[in-house]
Order: structure tokens, then sequence, then C-alpha cells
């Protein structure tokens, strides 16, 4: 057999070297491939974020939404984003129903004596450094606190497209306040309209955030109006002098109602019994129209016999009832007439009615 050959000294250690270097690589190369994994996994992982119950997440991917509208809105729940500086995600409170305080218009108020149920001390003059108020429209201060309840409707254009969106729903609400008052004079503001007066504030702040695309809905305006408290006596004074007024007025009215009322009635009686009245003295005068067109041929034939029968007959309806009669035949020559009565002698019985000749159709 022949024997291998031996390598040089040199030659072993560079075989060696070369072993030892290629291990180091596979090693590294396995250490890189397990960074690179990890890498990727934290990269995976850290793009998981959890939304909370009472929160809500818009995911911004270089600055821009993902999604419109209600779209783009992430709700409670897991979700997943490219991490920084690809995505970034930004957390919006899920509340339903907002609400915003005007800053102008009420007066300065102490926030501990508030608490403890107290009320704040009234100065004995307005001071518009500390004190907020309102002109009316007949040029009268007085105090509006207004509470404005609202919903976002598009959450993109109220948080993207206004740097400070809550402040400009204050904004809104402070610049319908004044433009309120000054729409009406102080009794309707503070105690006539108060409803009008709320129902314009809303309209101006509907119109005013529909103008700045501040993507809300408004749902309530609560108001409250108060005079100053340096005169508030005053207008308590002025309140019950109006009251006793419409109290008057409305005693007034019931009378004069009850007055008119009454004279109506009693106008369409009196209207009412002269119609009648009129009714019959029409028919009594049609009746004795045709009761003398029935004697006119009789009269016309013989005018003494008739005025004898028309004499004869008034008597004896004139005379029916009487107890005694006594005729006087007329005079025919000179002297004096003897009339003889007995007074002391029995009544006598009364008759019965005559009745007289009647023509058809009337009663005379």
């Amino acid at each position: 057999m022949n024997a291998e050959p031996k390598l040089p000294p040199q030659a072993a250690v560079e075989d060696t070297a070369t072993q030892a270097l290629a291990e180091a690589m596979r090693t590294s190369f396995v250490v890189v491939r397990l960074l690179l994994i990890g890498l990727a996994v934290y990269f995976l992982c850290s793009g998981v974020f959890i939304v909370k119950e009472q929160e809500r997440a818009v995911i911004l991917r270089f600055g821009k939404p993902v999604g419109t509208g209600l779209e783009a809105l992430r709700g409670p729940g897991f979700h997943w984003a490219f991490p920084y500086p690809i995505d970034e995600v930004y957390r919006i409170k899920a509340v339903k129903v907002q609400s915003a305080a005007s800053t102008i218009g009420w007066y300065a108020e102490d926030a501990r004596r508030n608490a403890a149920g107290q009320e704040t001390p009234v100065n004995p003059t307005l001071d518009p450094m500390r004190d907020g108020y309102v002109l009316t429209g007949d040029r009268n201060i007085i105090h509006v606190r207004a509470i404005l309840r609202y919903s976002i409707e598009e959450p993109l254009e109220f948080f993207f497209n206004h740097s400070n969106a809550y402040f400009a729903v204050t904004n809104a609400l402070d610049n319908a306040v004044v433009f309120a008052a000054s729409r009406y004079n102080v009794d309707d503001a503070l105690r006539r309209d108060l409803a009008g007066l709320q129902d314009l504030i809303r309209r101006r702040v509907e119109a005013t955030t529909a103008r700045m695309n501040l993507g809300i809905k408004v749902q309530q305006v609560d108001l409250v109006t108060a005079p100053p408290r340096q005169v508030q006596d005053a207008f308590e004074e002025v309140i019950k002098a109006e009251n006793k007024r419409g109290e008057d007025i409305s005693v007034a009215q019931g009378y004069a109602a009850e007055v008119r009322s009454r004279a109506e009635g009693e106008a369409a009686a009196r209207i009412n019994a002269a119609q009648a009245a009129a009714v019959r003295f029409i028919e009594s005068i049609k009746s004795d129209a045709r009761y003398f067109s029935e004697l006119l041929p009789r009269y016309q034939a013989n005018p003494t016999l008739f005025s004898e029968w028309l004499q004869t007959e008034v008597l004896a309806r004139a005379l029916t009832n009487s107890q005694e009669k006594f005729f006087l035949p007329i005079r025919t020559g000179p002297g004096q007439r003897e009339l003889r009565l007995l007074l002391s002698r029995e009544p006598q019985k009364l008759k019965t009615t005559l009745t007289p000749p009647k023509t058809e159709g009337h009663q005379h």
C-alpha cells in the first residue's frame, strides 16, 4: 500500500481556519435568519392595537384617514395597522352626545360657594371685566347661559378638518347667544317668549356649524336667562305689576264678554218680539181691510141704515155686562129733561155676553 501524502504544516492550519470560518458563517446566517424572522413577527405584532368600549379609532396612513365617513371609525376590539411611521392610530372618545357651554353672557360665580350650595354675593354694580352679559334689542342688559347638546355625525370633518373643533362649536354657540338676544326685547327674552329665544339660538348654531363644515347635529339647547342681580327687585316689582295688569284685563274682558252676551241676548229677544208684533200688526191691518171691504157695499147701499146698525152693534158690545142701561133720547124741543135714578135697589144679575155679528176672517 502506498502511504497518503502528508500536508505541510502550513496547509493544515489554513484548512482548519477555513472550516472554522465556514462554520461561523453558517451560524451567523442562522442567527441573522432568526433575527429577521423575529423582526418580521415584531413588525406584524406591533401593528395590533385594542380599541376600548368607550373609544373609537381612526387609522391615518401617511397622514390621511383610511376609509370615509363612519367606515373610517374602528369600533371596540382588536385591530391591526402598519407600525409607525406608515400608519398612526388616532383615538376618539365614543360619547354619543357631546355638550358645550356658552362662555359669555353669565355673571361671575364662586365655584366653591356653588359647590357648597351657596349664592355668589352680589356686587353693588355690574363689573364688565368679570361679569358676562348680553344686550337685548331694546338695549337692556340681561344674563344668558346656554348649554348645547350635539352629536358628531362626520367625525373625519370634525377631528381632521379643524385644529380645535370643540372650540369652534363653543364659538358658534357664543355667537348664537349674542345674535338671538339682540333680536328680542327684555320682557320676551326673560319671560314671555323664552322658547322662541331658545329656538333662534338653536337655528343660528345649526347654520353656523353647517357653514363651517363641522359635521355635527344639534340635539338640544338648554337656556337660562336672568336680569342683572343688582336690579332683581325692580324686575320682580315690574313682573308683579304686569301680572296684576293681566288679571285686571282678564276680569274686564270677562265682564265685557258677559255684558256683550247679555246685550246680544236682549237685542235678539227685542228683535224677535218686534218682528212678531210687526207680523201681528200686519195681519190685523189685513183683517180690518177685509172687514171694511166687506162692509163697504152695505154702507153704499144705505148709509143711514148702516150707521144705525153699526151703532147698535157697538152699543151691544159695550153694554153687554152693564147692570143698568139708561137711554136718553135726543131732545127735539126746548126745555129740561129730568133723570131719576133709584140707588138703593138690589143689584141685577149679569147677562151672558152678547156675541156681535162677525164677518168671516175678522175679529173686531
